[in-house]
């Protein structure tokens, strides 16, 4: 209690109210290859139209990385995903203001820590936000003239009230002519699948560095554009050899020059943009960002088509524990296909290929001392499937991984995440045609003991994942989706509930509180089925003088997971009619 140097009363308060808190366990991570948006940076999607608005519709090259992020969300609705990218070579589309003698050097740069200052180096009045070719589709009108004829006979003159002159901010502190309208057109058609339709429209933007609105909001234009355009950078002005002198300055009597141009407007088409093979290494870098699990809380890791290499990185740096160089500790899985040329149009060749790609000693179980590697902390399906891309009007191949990911959210969301994703109450599969192959029995039989969970049509009851293992080898409880899913919930939820013991005493009071705490919540999922039984033992039997004086504090649980069935065996027994059923029952 609080010491007082004199008579008085002192008030506290103890709070022994925490409880175990509930955690995430149906947000997916994905790292692919996108036409547009922000690179290397992890952005929340909930649904496949926020997917094409920030990452654009797909092209052939982007297909499938857009396709298996669309299919964890037919399923789900926390995906997060980060565009890699190129950087050395997929460049920003620019327009063409330079100085003469000086070229234009278009430049590598994507997310919004970039091109807000007032010398970027780029010479060119505008740049598309984001790297790519999809930016050379761009084209941005700027109206600067206080004429009313010129203005009516301007293309754009319907999406604003009037012609531009000088605000009342600037015209306050004795300046003129800051006004300007800006509207960004999809002039090529990429983006929207027509040509000139309008993008976003800005009026009453301002050259004046400090211009503001009533509200005291900022209208520089560089500015306005940085904070709310989707498509667009202003990086230079717009006329480099005429208004460098006063675009960009303060208002105070300064008079803003106006573009030369004797219709009132100047359109600047941007060009230059490209796109570049994404590699390896690009790959495994924007993965990587996942890496720092209290920054960002992830669960089920997607890989889409993405190399061995890659995925064995994942399952190495990402979710298995142990020799994780920048792991997150075991809390989430990685969903795994085979390659595309293992399965589709293989013609009976389908296991042996699955085969020899599980066990190349660059893939999946790496030979390392004549042991093969295995995890808990992996998933692999049997295949692709064929589905059809809307936005080009064709059907592609596309790994099955984003659709058993999501089987795991779909599971979370109608039961929890100890039930198994699998079979024909939670295993179909959507947005389907057909399988690149459809296992049999036999097919089934000989990789479902590798770990691999098939994917199999069924007539009448359609496309249905009919597994739920793990990668792991050493048959044991972990070796089924379910109760390894069950794990990573328990040890993320006591594990956060557990951090408030930190400097706490190691004493009876502190240990009775820890088993209070865990043993309603074990309770609970006990009653939701997922383990059968449960202990809690935090005493001086683990916590013994020596745990204590190392400062530490330890409490073991122990559980008894909850198992899914997977072999049913129906015995039909003919018995004559006048036995009693009492004496031939449990005799078979």
């Amino acid at each position: 209690m609080a010491i007082l140097l004199s008579p008085g009363v002192s008030v506290s308060e103890v709070d022994l109210t925490t409880v175990v808190p509930s955690v995430s366990s149906s947000t997916g991570a994905f790292a692919g290859n996108f036409v547009w948006g922000p690179a290397n940076e992890i952005y929340p999607i909930t649904d496949e139209n926020q997917l094409a608005a920030t990452f654009g519709a797909p092209n052939g090259n982007t297909a499938i990385s857009f396709l298996t992020a669309s299919s964890f969300l037919a399923y789900g609705n926390d995906l997060r995903v980060v565009r890699a990218i190129n950087e050395a070579n997929c460049l920003n589309a620019t327009a063409n203001t330079a100085p003469i003698g000086q070229s234009i050097p278009n430049k590598s740069f994507y997310n919004d820590e970039v091109l807000h200052s007032d010398n970027d180096g780029l010479y060119g009045a505008f740049a598309a936000r984001y790297s790519g070719s999809l930016g050379n589709s761009i084209n941005v009108d700027v109206w600067d003239s206080a004429n009313t004829t010129l203005f009516t006979n301007w293309d754009y003159s319907g999406y604003f009230n009037g012609v531009t002159s000088t605000s009342t901010s600037v015209a306050n502190a004795g300046g003129a002519n800051d006004e300007i309208h800006i509207i960004v057109t999809d002039a090529g058609g990429a983006i929207t699948g027509h040509k000139g339709s309008v993008l976003e429209v800005y009026p009453y933007l301002s050259k004046a560095y400090d211009a503001k609105d009533d509200n005291g909001v900022s209208t520089y234009y560089k500015n306005v554009i940085a904070a709310q355009s989707h498509y667009i950078y202003a990086t230079d002005p717009v006329d480099y050899a005429n208004t460098n002198v006063t675009w960009g300055t303060t208002s105070s009597n300064t008079t803003f020059a106006k573009i030369s141009s004797v219709t009132g407007n100047t359109a600047f088409r941007l060009s230059g943009g490209s796109d570049a093979a994404v590699e390896q290494a690009d790959l495994i870098d924007a993965f990587d960002l996942f890496s720092n699990k209290d920054s960002v809380d992830v669960s089920l890791f997607i890989t889409g088509d993405a190399s061995a290499q890659v995925q064995q990185h994942i399952i190495d740096n990402l979710v298995t524990p142990a020799g994780s160089l920048v792991g997150r500790s075991g809390d989430s899985i990685a969903f795994l296909s085979p390659p595309r040329a293992a399965v589709v149009n293989q013609k009976g060749n389908e296991v042996l290929n699955i085969q020899s790609w599980l066990n190349d000693d660059a893939t999946i179980f790496d030979s390392t001392a004549g042991l093969k590697r295995s995890t808990s902390y992996a998933v692999v399906d049997s295949g692709w499937k064929y589905m059809f891309d809307k936005y080009n009007n064709v059907y592609r191949w596309v790994p099955m991984n984003g659709d058993i990911a999501g089987l795991c959210a779909f599971t979370d969301a109608i039961r929890d995440p100890w039930w198994s994703p699998a079979g024909y109450n939670r295993g179909n599969i959507k947005n389907a045609v057909k399988l690149a192959w459809n296992p049999n029995q036999q097919s089934r039989d000989i990789l479902y003991q590798q770990g691999v969970n098939p994917v199999v049509s069924f007539p009448g009851n359609g496309i249905i994942l009919y597994g739920d293992k793990t990668l792991q080898a050493k048959p044991s409880a972990f070796d089924r989706i379910n109760v390894r899913r069950l794990f990573i919930v328990l040890e993320k939820a006591i594990a956060r509930a557990a951090k408030y013991s930190l400097f706490e005493f190691n004493d009876e009071f502190t240990r009775a509180q820890f088993i209070s705490l865990v043993s309603p919540f074990l309770r609970d999922v006990q009653g939701r089925r997922g383990i059968f039984d449960f202990k809690v033992v935090c005493d001086t039997t683990n916590n013994t003088g020596y745990i204590i004086d190392t400062n530490q504090f330890i409490g073991d649980i122990y559980i008894k997971p909850a198992r899914s069935i997977n072999f049913i065996k129906l015995n039909f027994i003919a018995v004559g009619t006048g036995v009693n059923f009492s004496e031939v029952v449990g005799k078979f």
